[in-house]
């Protein structure tokens, strides 16, 4: 009896699913056919299918909503694009065509919006949301920005002498935000997040520094923990507290408009994920809505800050088996033809899973594997699934095995550092965008052709 790939699949998972199908043997994801898309383009291949950023900002707009109509709930919801996640121009634009709204994390971001500006691809109704430590020079952008008349633009502060800046230099008037400085998770190396103003002392710096101040306006409160939107007790109790610290602001303040509950929803990174989504956006909207009720305030307009969610399950990374080792009797390698550590960075740095799959020869027998990369360093591996510690893989006999990374496309081209120098240098690879036609008809584009040696010896003075 053959133990066939696709019968590990699908005796371990509900298979086919939304996203991913077999065909004669080969992966399809989205009716996209990766194999196609390998014999056009090559490998290594990085791959963003555009149609998932609008599919996941529609879909949270729509979990909101439903949410919103079952509370008789009477804020209203604005979704933000949390810039970090992924930089690039054709996701912006993708985005900002779902009547969206921007958040920032450095003064470059400034410069990267008034590109867009200028190109007619956002304008003055767009919510800029500018979080983070500011240094001088972020904070010099911002202004200018104000002061030009774009006054849509929120500065969140992140601690109290930030504001003196502000206050120095700008000629408009400018509306704020506040970021709470959340307790970090139980088991955190620190207790309280390096980033916000501590609880206990954001009332007193309104009364102080804002509220007789003629060039401010204090309209959010912006609610961060890390781990992101989680249906446990550690978030429940810090959402509670921010809820609390709104109400308790709102009735001081009566510009207070937004309460911004920044932190990601989660995405898929097996083919076991199971996550309530409606069930958590239903009792987020539920518990603003009575502690609004019982502190007799009216309930704020609900901003959220998804990046990861926006662009996450956009991106995918091709690879091809190159060789096979098998190191001692139970070490078997698949060597790839790029680096996990380059162009897949928080696999090395924070132990991060993603979706592993053939895309082809479903119908080969598997076996357990390690899949190494180039690089020369002992860390360019990976050995282990979300469900389970081990890979599993079809024997690469009788033509060439390619594998493919899934729902890989937030932040691993910024923290990789596209087109610069990576470890032992590997190249970048070859990146395409794969997006549908009015008519639905799917079409692939090249971004970026694979990085050469001229440009990065340029880089290192060669």
């Amino acid at each position: 009896m053959t133990n066939k790939y696709i019968d590990l699949i699908e005796q371990t998972f509900y298979f086919p699913q939304e996203e991913f199908r077999v065909d004669n043997n080969q992966l399809i994801y989205h009716e996209v056919s990766m194999m196609d898309l390998v014999e056009k383009h090559g490998s290594p291949l990085r791959i963003t299918y555009l149609p998932k950023v609008s599919s996941q900002i529609q879909r949270a707009k729509t979990l909101f909503k439903n949410a919103i109509d079952k509370h008789n709930y009477t804020g209203k919801y604005l979704y933000s694009y949390c810039t970090k996640a992924n930089h690039f121009s054709f996701i912006f634009e993708e985005a900002l065509k779902n009547d969206i709204h921007l958040e920032t994390s450095s003064s470059f971001d400034i410069d990267l919006i008034k590109k867009l500006i200028q190109r007619g691809k956002t304008g003055k109704d767009t919510y800029i949301v500018c979080n983070g430590f500011k240094p001088d020079d972020y904070k010099r952008k911002i202004v200018e920005s104000v002061n030009s008349g774009y006054g849509n633009y929120i500065p969140i502060l992140d601690n109290k002498a930030e504001i003196e800046y502000y206050n120095q230099h700008l000629e408009q008037p400018c509306t704020l935000g506040i970021r709470l400085a959340a307790d970090e998770e139980p088991n955190h190396e620190f207790y309280t997040s390096r980033l916000g103003i501590r609880y206990r002392d954001v009332m007193d710096f309104y009364k102080e520094k804002i509220q007789d101040n003629p060039k401010f306006k204090l309209v959010m409160l912006h609610f961060f923990i890390n781990t992101g939107i989680r249906d446990n007790t550690y978030y429940w109790t810090e959402l509670e507290k921010a809820i609390k610290m709104y109400c308790d602001l709102k009735k001081v303040n009566p510009d207070l408009q937004f309460l911004n509950i920044g932190g990601g929803l989660p995405i898929k990174y097996s083919l076991g994920f199971d996550f309530d989504y409606q069930y958590m956006i239903d009792e987020i909207v539920r518990h603003i809505k009575k502690a609004c009720k019982s502190a007799k305030v009216p309930e704020p307009d609900i901003f959220t800050e998804f990046g990861n969610f926006t662009v996450g399950e956009s991106g995918m990374m091709v690879f091809k088996v190159i060789g096979e080792k098998l190191q001692n009797d139970q070490e078997r390698w698949y060597m790839i033809n790029g680096s996990l550590m380059t162009t897949l960075p928080d696999i090395w740095g924070i132990n991060q899973r993603f979706i592993l799959l053939p895309l082809n020869h479903w119908e080969k027998e598997y076996m357990r594997v390690n899949v190494g990369g180039l690089s020369c360093d002992i860390s360019d591996y990976y050995t282990s699934e979300v469900h389970i510690n081990q890979v599993f893989l079809p024997k690469t006999e009788n033509g060439p095995l390619y594998l493919g990374f899934f729902n890989v496309g937030a932040y691993q081209d910024e923290l990789s550092g596209y087109g610069g120098i990576k470890h032992c240098l590997i190249p970048s690879p070859k990146h395409i965008l794969v997006n549908r036609d009015e008519n639905g008809k799917i079409f692939s584009s090249v971004f970026a052709e694979e990085q050469k040696a001229e440009s990065m010896l340029e880089i290192l003075g060669y």
